[in-house]
């Protein structure tokens, strides 16, 4: 029978678990604010929706060469600066009197993002003992999960009744708050591992992790070609009110827990048939995308699907890259990792952008559909085989 975890294990757990939830909460935001956002500054829906690119392209530009320049800093003193840097940069956004002041801001978060997610794994595992390190894990997963169904849709009503100044404002304020939980919490951890620049040739050597990068550009592509659209298609093709749109969101998070949940049961049973399952069930989703658009219940049915199908994705592929990350440089494989998974993030907008602009809302699901189908025939012919051998 395992042991449970003690205080000093779970009390750091929950505060990365809380951080977790503000990075993600506040990386989405923008996914349920486009609408008001564009209204106040005048520009398209696509314009708007550059928030998203920008910050992914700059978490993807980003991640590496500031990883490598403080991977020497323990991760404590790390995480309470990130964090910090974070709340700032919120209350600027809340502030900005311009699109390009929002902009800034929001690469300002991004920074923040980015050193976050390149040390957020490998800390919660260094916190946890040999026995609980899958639980700890899971704990950072979930806070992505409960981003998703309290924090997008919250920060959309408080965007509705108050103004999305109000959202930024609000999310720097739980920032500080996170803050001073980690401050008397967080344990001091040593750093990163050291890295030199010989360190990346046994990176990319490595053909498993090289396929799993290429895998996550293509799922995050496919990803965000229909999801950083999914509150304007909601109220434009499928018809739906505010309420309505903030309910299947939220039902598209809370999913997103059992998704997590079937990770924990199943994964270890049938690796291989879970990996083709994780990455091949969001191209799906985003194929029936429109077509669900005709009815309420079949929307519902369509993001609970959804919401299961990308946590799937998100904990087995980022627990695959550093089961196969070479040994010493776990934290810069997953720092690249995420890099380019924001640069997905960022294409799959721009994409979703330009089939608003000149084609039609209607057919970012049938376009990001074609991209995550190609994703799962990628994972089951070919990344499968390397990760075998």
């Amino acid at each position: 029978m395992s042991r449970p975890m003690s205080p000093r294990q779970w009390l750091p757990l929950i505060g990365m678990t809380l951080s977790a939830f503000i990075f993600n909460t506040s990386e989405f935001m923008p996914v349920g604010l486009l609408t008001n956002i564009a209204a106040e500054f005048r520009i398209g829906e696509a314009a708007a929706g550059m928030l998203i690119s920008v910050y992914a392209w700059a978490v993807m530009l980003l991640s590496l060469p500031l990883m490598v320049l403080v991977c020497r800093m323990d991760f404590r003193r790390l995480l309470l600066a990130v964090t910090g840097l974070f709340a700032v940069c919120q209350f600027l956004s809340a502030a900005s009197p311009s699109y390009p002041m929002l902009m800034l801001s929001r690469i300002g978060v991004a920074c923040a993002h980015a050193v976050f997610w390149s040390i957020a794994s490998p800390a919660a595992v260094q916190v946890a003992d040999e026995e609980h390190r899958s639980m700890a894990m899971s704990m950072i997963v979930t806070g992505t999960s409960v981003a998703m169904i309290f924090g997008l849709p919250l920060g959309r009503m408080v965007g509705l009744y108050v103004g999305w100044r109000m959202t930024f404002a609000l999310m720097g304020g739980a920032a500080l708050v996170v803050l001073a939980y980690l401050a008397g919490v967080f344990p001091r951890l040593p750093g990163a591992e050291s890295f030199s620049w010989k360190d990346m040739g046994r990176i990319v050597k490595d053909p498993p992790l090289m396929g799993l990068y290429l895998l996550a550009l293509l799922f995050a592509t496919a990803y965000y070609t229909g999801y950083g659209y999914i509150e304007p298609f909601l109220k434009q093709v499928a018809g739906m009110a505010d309420g309505a749109v903030t309910a299947a969101l939220t039902v598209f998070g809370a999913c997103g827990l059992i998704g997590s949940f079937l990770f924990s049961k199943f994964y270890e049973r049938d690796r291989w048939r879970f990996l083709r399952i994780a990455a091949g069930g969001v191209g799906i989703a985003l194929l029936l995308l429109r077509p669900a658009a005709v009815s309420p219940v079949a929307v519902f049915l369509l993001c609970a699907f959804w919401g299961i199908a990308a946590t799937l994705f998100n904990v087995t592929f980022q627990f695959e890259v550093i089961r196969c990350a070479p040994e010493g440089v776990t934290t810069v494989a997953m720092s690249i990792y995420s890099g380019i998974y924001n640069l997905g993030i960022g294409c799959g907008t721009w994409l979703g952008g330009l089939v608003c602009t000149y084609a039609s809302i209607g057919d970012i699901g049938f376009v990001g559909g074609a991209l995550g189908l190609l994703t799962g025939l990628y994972c089951a012919l070919r990344l499968i085989r390397l990760m075998k051998v």
